[in-house]
Order: structure tokens, then C-alpha cells, then sequence
């Protein structure tokens, strides 16, 4: 990592792949053994804009350094290094693998032998530490998280290098070290700590008018670049060298410092090299005050815990990790930032952690609720916060100064010593908490708060911590804790089913255990009932005349706190049906261009409103769905819901359009509306990209035609399966098939659309088929013919009776299969329908080698495989190729049975046909069977229940069977 990076088994350096694969070694090691979400490695591989083929690419890589470096892994034993953990992935190396760790152990060790001023050994662990770079950290790894890691682990050995040319400096070693800061001071022109230690180590050695002349030329870089002057410790150390203060000149090595606890590596301004006159304290901090003592007044302000706080183990162990095992006080200051939606729980888990570890911070505990979302608007201000902090430590009231900025420094000053934790509850946003950090180590902040604080983050190292829905049987054990296990035992559905509707918030759990309780008699499904029918609102979590227990108020406050165009997107989002939503589906919903609709969807993200839990996709609460839903009817026209609606249904409608000639090229397409303005559908280049997003938007598509027929939108409800056929028939989607189909007819006929009606008979038709419901699946056809008769579509009555002679076949009607077969190539023959003569020759070869006449099997597949690859059918390429195999199997011709088998199977992973391909799989098992191989038989077929498993499909119980007789 502190360089290229590299991995090593032994003496043997590993082949890590792509630099993208390296990408992804480095987050999980960066991660260090936590889980890293799926999202979170592709936006470290790619950024916010990751091809559509993301996960399936991430999830190769990953793949591939299992391989690399558990070469020896059996097949079916789990890896033991990179591990899955939810939708993500982790990372289990021992520390002192990792040459990142091992650096940070010795300067964590550096930091302690300093602060007890043995400057030798702090030196010799920094040489050690720096020893291990190798160049730049994570160097020739492309993408964002390659940038801002790199930027901050140089950082870190910058920091550590100025620390260890300090010590040498101080331990009269400035001779050795000239050089070495000539070239630093050359490359980094405006660190100003640089330049000091350059300055004094040239003074010390005897160069004078050197120290000068770099001053000048920091001087001069600073203004240049910055337009500003040096700072004061640069000038005091300019001016001092004119003068020739005696004190600069080296004296004897400094005595261990006093006792005060550990304090962290000096900086600009403050080290024993720059400043050597005497001083009775140890170092301190940049920016650090000195301390101010004031009678001693030990505040205890933490509000009580929960008397049964229950679940947020896995949290309270991430949280727990902060601090050092050992109960010790940290070395450097922490800070947790606790973020989550509102009611999620944020404020009881922050204090019940703050009890917990309240014994290590011995000189007290602060609390204050900033207010940051309060129902009254009342936010707290930073000054307000910082008086009633310097009150609660026992400043008098005379001396708290009149200034803000001299307030805080009277704040750190007085805190310089102690060891306190801070708990800043309900904070609004990062300019609000910073002036409220103590400026010295060994304290820990706790702040919680609905926005997610990217600044603290990033400016000041704060640790985030982001709450989620408890789990189900957290869910189960707040209930429990409230109302007693055994009421909940009694009636485990009803107590199942309020938890489901109280979408495991902990807040609207909390309120309807204190309405149950408050009834003790009632029974729970009574309760179940009565959130049940509040279904849709919330009246049901309304904590009486408590607002902060009122579900609906609290999901105000953070409402109210949005711009007026987020507060906009979030009232539509309540009206979409998926379970989440992608930026261009945003869009489309709000009428907005993407680049706009995706800062405001940051905006909600941030209000922890919303949650982006894929790159680019995001998912409401079910509760703050219903309340933005609400918010929707009360705020917003009726009209402009339905043109919202209209907007999103039609941009599904057309992007799903647009996946059809990649994923069933050269067939009839659905004539569609068109499209409404703003209104701004996807395009697709590849195959792979239409099925990936068919696959990622599936949900939302089945949603977004039951959305339809029941908006009045029966024009979508009907098209949309139409379109999707292929999708769902490839990826054996059989159950979304047919019931899109079935909504889709009932909407038509409602609407009565005898053309949509016709089509969505023919729909359920094949859905039919699929499923195996082989005779339902003839009457539709038939109702869909006699309405093609009746409107005069002479394309629509081909169409069916092609598709009537396949439902007898699939059925085992063979001779009406045939009848409707050859009548169906007669019509298209006469019209010159070239495409659906192949599809005909097809299906007619089928029947007759089910009716054993082979010679015309033959000859029908052969003129129909002419025609199939003379326009690219490669679809029903490889059914031909396979119904050729089963002819010769069942002649007894195995090798060329076999052989068209392969070819079968080749065409379709071509075109994706999964279950094209899992049958052939079991075909050529009867094949090599036949043939007397056994072994090759039954790797065919566990192929082929593999696949047929993953479609849920009913031929892997046939498989299945076979497998069985084998033995």
C-alpha cells in the first residue's frame, strides 16, 4: 500500500490483475476487515457514473483475487480471506500484514515515547516507519478513491517525516539532515513547517545567511501562490535569526516531559527544535491554547439511558472500536458522528454508548440538544452552545469574553487537560458542531444529527456511522422489552405484522408498544389491525400530545429544513411504486434534467431523507414514503401528480422500448404514444447493457404497470409486457410474466381497447406456455385471433396462428399442431413473411420428430436453420439446433446429436437464453448417456439443474429425477 501495490505468499510476489482489481484490493484493505458495500467499491473503481455492467464486472474481480491468494482453496469451501458480508465484501489479513498498519503502529508508538520525552526511540520508530514506503501510496491505482486515499496517506508520512527531521534537529543532528530538508522544502515550498526546521537546522550548522534565504524564498512562494504572509512562528524564527538569539543554538538533550497525559507530535509553531528555550509543559497541538485552570467542576450532563435499550449490537461494536481496548483514555481527540433519518434511534444509541464508556472520561460529561431540526425553528447557534459549555466547567460569567472566536479559545483552553466527552445531540449541519470540539487530545465527541456532516468527515476525521432499520429481531426485542414476551408469543403473526408495517423504525415501533401498553387487554392483532387500516397514512404513529413522539412531526422537521425544489422531488418520490428509484427515473418523475435532479436527490440524501444504497439508486423508508405521499396529495395539484405519474410510467414504457431490438432483434415492435415533453428515455449500445437493466429496473417495471392500470393509464399497463416479453421468456421471469400480463389484459379490457386486449391475450398466452399451464395457454389465443378477424389485423391473425400451432405442440396436440403450423407458413409464405417462415419451419420440424416422422423433421429444420442465420435469428437458431440434436439422439446418431447440442449451447450463451441453455445442458446428458458416458452425463446435468434451479424453472425437478437413477 505505501507505494505500488503489491501482495507477496512468502518470497513469491502475486500477480494482483488490472489496476481496477488492485482498486478493489485496496479498498477492502483499507476498509480494514469492516464490510465495504457493493456500492462503495464501485464508486472506488469508477465514481458516480459506473457502466451499466458494474456488479457483474466487481463481482469478476473479486473473484479473481480469491484465486490469487487463497490459491489452495478447495471448491465449496468459503474463501477465508475476502469473505461476504450482506452486499459487500471484507477483508481478513492480519494487522502486521500490512505494511499501511505496521506504519501506523510505529508512530502510534512514536507518538507515545515522545509525549514521555524519549526523543531517541520516538526517532528511531519514525526512520523505521518511513523505511517502509516504497514511493507514492497506491501508486498507478486509477479511479477517485485512488486520489483522495493517496492525497491523505501523504499526508500522513509528510506529517511523520517533519515530525522525525524535528526530533533529529532537536538531538543536534542538523548537519545530517540539511540536505535532506533542501530537497523537501524544494518540493513542498509553502509548508512553513519545512521551512523552520530548514532555517534552524541551517542557522545551527553555521549558515546564517542560508536561513535567510530560505525564509525568502517561503516568503516569496506564499505570497505568490497564496497572497498571503508567512505565519508568526515562521516570522518570530526569521527575526530571532537576525538578531542571533543565543537560545537557537543547540544545548543539551531535553529531560523527559512532565507527566499530563499523551499528547500527539508537535506542530507549526510548537516543537522543541523551533522553540528550545525552556517550558515546563510538553508540546502541544497545533492550534492548541494553552491550558486555563478554573475550580474544579466535573459536569455529569448525559440525559438518562433507555431502562431497556435493546439491539444495535452490530453498531455498538463499530462504535466500541474507537476507543482502546484496553479502557485507556484515547491519544487523540475522536469524534463519532451518529446520522441516520429521523426516529431512527440516533439520540438513545448515542447515549447509551456515552454511559457506557462515561467511567474513562473522568473529568465529565457535556450534553446539549443543538436543536438542528427542532419543531419550533429554534436552532441553536454555535455561541449559545460554546456560554452554556464554559458555564457547565465552571467558567465564572464575568469572564466568558464578548468576541465568539475568543470564546472558543476560552472553551479549549479550559478543556486543554481534561478529558471530557461531548455529546452534541441534533446537530443541523458542520458549521454548527466545529466550534464545539475541544483542541486537545483525549477526549471523545459524540455528535448525532439527520444531515451527514461530509464536512466533520473529511475536515476534522470524524468517524461516520449511518443508522438503518433494525433488524427483524432487533425489531421483535424493542417490542418485547415494552409489552412482555409472552404477549407477543401469544400472537406472533400480529406482532410479525406490526412490525412490518412499522418498517422496523424504532420511533413508530416505540409509539404503538406505548398504545398497546397503555391497553393491555387488547389483543395484538386488534392493534396489527388498527396500524393496518391507517395503511397509507400515519395516524397510527401519533405519540398523543408528545410532538417529539409523533411520527408524522418528526419526519417534519427535516421536511421543512429542504429547498423548496427538494422539498419538491421529495413529495413526488411518494407517489413512485417501485422499491427504488435510478437518477434518469428521477427525472423523468419530476420533468427535470438529470444533472439537476441528481443534486437534489444529494440534497435529500443528505437530509437523510432519502438513501442512496447503489450508486445512482436510491430507496425511501416505507414510512417516509407514505408521509412524502401526504405531503404529495396536500401540496401538490391533482393534476400535477398525473402528469408526474404520466411522465414516469411513459419514460419506463420508452426505455424498456428501446432494450427490445437488442434483446429481440428483427421482431415486430409495440407502436407506443409518444413521448410527453422533458420526457428523456435511455439508449442502449450492447445486448449486456439492455438485459442488465431490464434485470436492475424488474421491480419497478412489474410496479410501474400495476401503477398504470390502476392510474388510468391502461395504454402502458397493456405495452409494457408486451415489450418485456423477451426480457422475461430469457431470464425465466415467468411468475412477473404472467401476472404483468394478466394486469395488463384486465386494464384493456376496462379501457376496452379491443387492440391492447388482443395483444395482451396473446401475452398471457405465452406467459402460459412458459409456466407450463400448456392447455390455458390455447383458449387466449383463440379469443385474440376471433378479435384480430373482427378489427381486420391481417399481421395480428398470422402472428396468432403461428403461436396456436406452438400451444398445441408445447400441449401434445401434435396433428393440430401441425395443421396450425403448416397453415401459419402458408400465410406467411404468400405474404413474403421471410422471418416467421423460419420460426414456422421450426416449430412444424419440432412436431414432426415428436410424431417419429425424422426424414421431415429434417428436411423442415434444415430449410428453416437457411433462413434463421440468413437474418440473424440467433434466438430460434439455437432451438432449431437443439430439436436437430434430440432427432438424432432419438436415432440413435449420438456424436451428431452431440454436436448439435454444443452448437445449440453455444448460441444460446451467445444471445443469454439461460434456460435455452439449461435444457440443451439436459438433452446432451441423454445424449452422452446413450452413448455410454455416464460421468460426462451427469456433469451435463448438474450443469443443467444449476442453471434451471437459478430460473426457478419446473424442468430442473425432471433433471433432478435423472440425476437420481444415475445414482
Amino acid at each position: 500500500m505505501l507505494g505500488p501495490v503489491r501482495a507477496w505468499r512468502g518470497e513469491q510476489e502475486l500477480d494482483l490483475g488490472s489496476p481496477q482489481q488492485r482498486v478493489v484490493l485496496a479498498t477492502l484493505l483499507l476498509g480494514r476487515g469492516r464490510p465495504v458495500a457493493l456500492g462503495e467499491l464501485i464508486r472506488a473503481v469508477w465514481g458516480e457514473e459506473p457502466p451499466a455492467a458494474a456488479v457483474s464486472v466487481l463481482r469478476t474481480y473479486v473473484s479473481r483475487l480469491r484465486k490469487v491468494l487463497e490459491p489452495g482453496r478447495e471448491p465449496g469451501r468459503p474463501p477465508a480471506l475476502i469473505v461476504s458480508v450482506g452486499d459487500g465484501y471484507a477483508i481478513r489479513v492480519p494487522e502486521d500484514s500490512l505494511d499501511l498498519a505496521v506504519f501506523e503502529q510505529r508512530v502510534t508508538e512514536a507518538k507515545r515515547r515522545y509525549a514521555a520525552g524519549e526523543l531517541s526511540a520516538a526517532g528511531e520508530l519514525l526512520h523505521a516507519a518511513l523505511g517502509a514506503w516504497q514511493g507514492p501510496a497506491l501508486a498507478g491505482l486509477p479511479g477517485p478513491l485512488a486520489e483522495s486515499e493517496c492525497s491523505w496517506l501523504d499526508e500522513q508520512r509528510l506529517t511523520a517525516l517533519e515530525t522525525r527531521l524535528d526530533i533529529d534537529v532537536t538531538l543536534g543532528r542538523h548537519d545530517t539532515v540539511v540536505p535532506e530538508l533542501l530537497s523537501l522544502a524544494a518540493r513542498h515550498p509553502l509548508r512553513e513547517q519545512l521551512c523552520r526546521l530548514l532555517m534552524l537546522a541551517l542557522y545551527r550548522s553555521g549558515q546564517q545567511a542560508g536561513a535567510l534565504e530560505a525564509y525568502g524564498r517561503t516568503r516569496d512562494a506564499l505570497v505568490t501562490e497564496l497572497g498571503i504572509e508567512p505565519g508568526a512562528p515562521l516570522k518570530d524564527l526569521h527575526h530571532r535569526i537576525l538578531t542571533a538569539d543565543p537560545s537557537l543554538l543547540p544545548g543539551p538533550t531535553p529531560a523527559p516531559f512532565p507527566a499530563g497525559g499523551p499528547f500527539p507530535f508537535p506542530a507549526a509553531g510548537s516543537s522543541p527544535a523551533t522553540d528550545p528555550s525552556p517550558r515546563p509543559d510538553p508540546p502541544a497541538e497545533r492550534g492548541f491554547p494553552d491550558p486555563v485552570e478554573y475550580p474544579a467542576t466535573r459536569p455529569a450532563q448525559l440525559p438518562a439511558d433507555l431502562p431497556a435499550f435493546v439491539g444495535r449490537q452490530a453498531e455498538l461494536q463499530r462504535i466500541r472500536a474507537l476507543l482502546p481496548e484496553d479502557g485507556s483514555p484515547p491519544a487523540t481527540l475522536v469524534i463519532s458522528a451518529i446520522g441516520g433519518m429521523g426516529g431512527i434511534g440516533k439520540s438513545a444509541l448515542a447515549v447509551h454508548w456515552a454511559h457506557e464508556v462515561a467511567d474513562r472520561f473522568p473529568d465529565g460529561q457535556l450534553y446539549i440538544n443543538l436543536r438542528g431540526f427542532d419543531p419550533t425553528g429554534s436552532v441553536m447557534t454555535p455561541d449559545e452552545a460554546v456560554r452554556v459549555f464554559l458555564d457547565a466547567l465552571g467558567v465564572p460569567p464575568q469572564r466568558i469574553p464578548g468576541d465568539f472566536d475568543a470564546q472558543v479559545a476560552l472553551y479549549r483552553s479550559v478543556l486543554a487537560r481534561r478529558r471530557v466527552l461531548v455529546l452534541l445531540d441534533n446537530a443541523r449541519d458542520t458549521e454548527q458542531v466545529r466550534p464545539l470540539l475541544p483542541g486537545s487530545p483525549g477526549s471523545l465527541v459524540i455528535v448525532t444529527s439527520r444531515s451527514r456532516l461530509s464536512g466533520l468527515i473529511a475536515g476534522e476525521g470524524a468517524h461516520p456511522l449511518t443508522l438503518d432499520q433494525m433488524t427483524p429481531t432487533e425489531a421483535f426485542d424493542l417490542l418485547a422489552a415494552r409489552l412482555g414476551t409472552d404477549r407477543l408469543a401469544e400472537e406472533p403473526r400480529a406482532a410479525g405484522e406490526i412490525i412490518a408495517r412499522c418498517g422496523r423504525l424504532p420511533l413508530a415501533l416505540a409509539i404503538v408498544a406505548a398504545h398497546a401498553g397503555v391497553r393491555p387487554g387488547f389483543p395484538l392483532s386488534a392493534i396489527a389491525e388498527e396500524v393496518r387500516d391507517s395503511h397509507g397514512s400515519l395516524d397510527a404513529f401519533a405519540g398523543g400530545d408528545d410532538i417529539t413522539t409523533d411520527v408524522r412531526a418528526v419526519f417534519s422537521w427535516s421536511y421543512k429544513a429542504l429547498s423548496a425544489p427538494a422539498a419538491r422531488l421529495f413529495r413526488l418520490l411518494g407517489l413512485h411504486c417501485g422499491p427504488d428509484i435510478s437518477v434518469p427515473a428521477v427525472a423523468a418523475l419530476a420533468g427535470l434534467p438529470p444533472r439537476e435532479a441528481r443534486g437534489l436527490l444529494g440534497e435529500l440524501t443528505r437530509a437523510h431523507l432519502l438513501t442512496e444504497h447503489f450508486p445512482g439508486r436510491c430507496t425511501l423508508h416505507d414510512l417516509l414514503r407514505v408521509y412524502a405521499a401526504e405531503r404529495a396529495r396536500a401540496e401538490e395539484t391533482a393534476r400535477e401528480r398525473d402528469d408526474a405519474v404520466e411522465r414516469l410510467l411513459t419514460w419506463y414504457l420508452h426505455t424498456a422500448d428501446a432494450t427490445y431490438p437488442h434483446i429481440t432483434p428483427n421482431r415486430r415492435r409495440i407502436p407506443l404514444e409518444p413521448l410527453p415533453d422533458g420526457c428523456r428515455p435511455l439508449v442502449f449500445t450492447t445486448r449486456e447493457e439492455a438485459l442488465e437493466w431490464c434485470e436492475t429496473e424488474r421491480p419497478n417495471l412489474v410496479g410501474a404497470v400495476h401503477q398504470a392500470a390502476g392510474s388510468g393509464q391502461p395504454g402502458i399497463a397493456w405495452r409494457l409486457p408486451a415489450v418485456l416479453w423477451g426480457f422475461f421468456y430469457l431470464r425465466s421471469h415467468t411468475h412477473e410474466w404472467l401476472d404483468t400480463a394478466t394486469t395488463g389484459l384486465a386494464a384493456a379490457r376496462a379501457a376496452h381497447d379491443r387492440k391492447g386486449e388482443a395483444q395482451a391475450l396473446a401475452d398471457r398466452s405465452a406467459a402460459l406456455r412458459d409456466s407450463g399451464r400448456l392447455e390455458e395457454a390455447i383458449g387466449p389465443l383463440r379469443e385474440a385471433m376471433a378479435i384480430f378477424r373482427d378489427l381486420g389485423n391481417a399481421a395480428g391473425r398470422t402472428s396468432t396462428v403461428a403461436n396456436l400451432g406452438d400451444a398445441y405442440l408445447q400441449a401434445g396436440h401434435l396433428r393440430k399442431a401441425v395443421e396450425y403450423t403448416r397453415r401459419g407458413l402458408a400465410i406467411a409464405r404468400a405474404t413474403g413473411n421471410v422471418w416467421s417462415q423460419g420460426i414456422a419451419l421450426s416449430n412444424l420440424g419440432d412436431a414432426y420428430q415428436r410424431l417419429g416422422r425424422f426424414d421431415e423433421a429434417v428436411d423442415c429444420l434444415e430449410q428453416a436453420l437457411a433462413i434463421l442465420r440468413a437474418h440473424d435469428n440467433r434466438w430460434v437458431e439455437g432451438i432449431t439446433l437443439d430439436i436437430l440434436g434430440t432427432v438424432h439422439r432419438r436415432l440413435h446418431r449420438y456424436d451428431e446429436a452431440v454436436e448439435h447440442y454444443h452448437q445449440a449451447l453455444k448460441t444460446h450463451r451467445d444471445i443469454g437464453n439461460r434456460w435455452g441453455e439449461g435444457h440443451t445442458l439436459g438433452n446432451l446428458g441423454d445424449a452422452q448417456l446413450g452413448a455410454g458416458e455416464s460421468e460426462a452425463a451427469r456433469g451435463s446435468w448438474l450443469e443443467a439443474l444449476a442453471i434451471l434451479s437459478e430460473c426457478d424453472h419446473a424442468d430442473a425437478e425432471k433433471v433432478r429425477e435423472r440425476l437420481a437413477r444415475l445414482g
